[in-house]
């Protein structure tokens, strides 16, 4: 709790002028941080979708009418490491083909608990509410 404390003390101490200009470096960075991540994902994209001229892997992807790019290249060489006995591997071929190893038993369990929770605030609220307007007469 100590370094909560000095943090809160700190930021209380601060003019409302210290604090919007933090307030605004702050959001500076963020918005830089944002941007690099962004132009990583469109670099990432890019080279993904490059076509590659690899004699291994060209003949299989072309052979199954897969596009020969460096994603799908990069796919069959996760099937065929999944093949070798790659356990890590697998779950990512799992993973990422939309297979779970949840069963939609469990889901279904876990929506349900989700929406008993829900109620279960909603009507905590309304007997507040309730209360409240008791208190007031």
């Amino acid at each position: 709790m100590a370094g909560y404390e000095n943090i809160r003390d700190a930021n209380n101490n601060r003019t409302p002028e210290k604090r919007r200009e933090l307030a605004k470096i702050a959001g500076q960075a963020s918005g830089k941080a944002r941007r690099r991540k962004a132009n990583f994902q469109k670099t990432l994209n890019l080279l993904l979708t490059a076509e590659i001229d690899n004699e291994e892997w060209k003949p299989v992807l072309e052979s199954l009418g897969v596009e020969c790019t460096l994603e799908s290249a990069l796919l069959m060489a996760q099937i065929k490491a999944a093949l070798d006995g790659d356990t890590q591997a697998a779950k990512f071929v799992a993973q990422y083909s939309g297979q779970s190893n949840r069963t939609e038993e469990d889901l279904e369990n876990k929506k349900a608990e989700t929406e008993l929770i829900k109620a279960r605030k909603e009507a905590k609220m309304r007997i507040m509410m309730r209360l409240i307007v008791w208190i007031r007469y």
